[in-house]
């Protein structure tokens, strides 16, 4: 039986972005050999609960809003675009979900950003305002080798590469500013350091989020293919932690 992915809606106002958006997350996860199951943001947080208890493991997409800044600490600056109260809310399901059960979690673009900040990390608010623009992080949506990025070898992310270089697509003007509790950083971009990928630090839980867009590459990259079907097969290995488990893992 195939894994079965929670993935929220990538916005909860935006019909048309979902409507191009979605399609290329799910078809990436059913050529993985998993089975999405969306969330819509729109629903009761019981039900969301009950939907999460059906799944075996996490997507948190890429969106079109911005994080809001208040979540950690720092004042709205001008170039930050208007947050997605809706999407937050259900992203923070999800996450709480998963981290309790040890559930699989890819995070891709906006969904990085929302698990740093959940994880107590922070955002730069706008690249070009921050670090200026030697690499262009939103060249379109239809570039996809926009910059290349450097992966920190001994890392989940090297291991998918083989060694490899890699060129990735970029459609982001917000980025990984101080990784969260227990996330290492794994990928940047070399020239102007942009944080690209991070990492939970534990071997047992897969958590991986990437500021890039593999399902929009995934054809024709064979790294957006290899990161999918490792998101899958962890999520196939799922099972839930029983009391028994969680003492075994906790016990020095």
């Amino acid at each position: 039986m195939s894994a079965h992915i929670a993935i929220p809606e990538p916005t909860s106002s935006d019909t048309e972005y979902n409507q191009r958006a979605l399609p290329q997350y799910l078809a990436a996860l059913h050529s993985a050999g998993a089975t999405p199951i969306v969330i819509p943001l729109h629903e009761r947080p019981d039900r969301v609960a009950k939907i999460l208890a059906t799944v075996h493991g996490v997507l948190l997409p890429g969106s079109r809003y911005d994080i809001d800044p208040e979540r950690f600490g720092e004042p709205r600056q001008p170039a930050c675009g208007p947050d997605d109260p809706g999407r937050t809310a259900v992203d923070e399901l999800l996450l709480q979900d998963a981290f309790n059960l040890h559930k699989p979690i890819l995070g891709i673009c906006h969904g990085m950003q929302t698990l740093n900040v959940w994880r107590n990390g922070s955002l730069i608010q706008d690249l070009p305002t921050a670090i200026g623009t030697a690499v262009n992080h939103s060249p379109g949506r239809h570039i996809a080798e926009a910059h290349p990025v450097e992966i920190s070898q001994g890392s989940r992310l090297a291991a998918l590469a083989q060694g490899k270089p890699q060129q990735v697509n970029s459609s982001h003007h917000q980025a990984v500013k101080v990784a969260g509790d227990n996330l290492r950083i794994v990928a940047v971009s070399p020239v102007d350091q942009v944080i690209e990928a991070v990492e939970l630090d534990d071997p047992d839980h897969f958590v991986v989020a990437v500021q890039w867009h593999p399902e929009r590459t995934y054809t024709e990259s064979a790294l957006s293919r290899a990161l999918f079907a490792a998101f899958a097969h962890a999520a196939e290995l799922w099972h839930p932690r029983t009391s028994e488990t969680v003492m075994t893992v906790m016990r020095p």
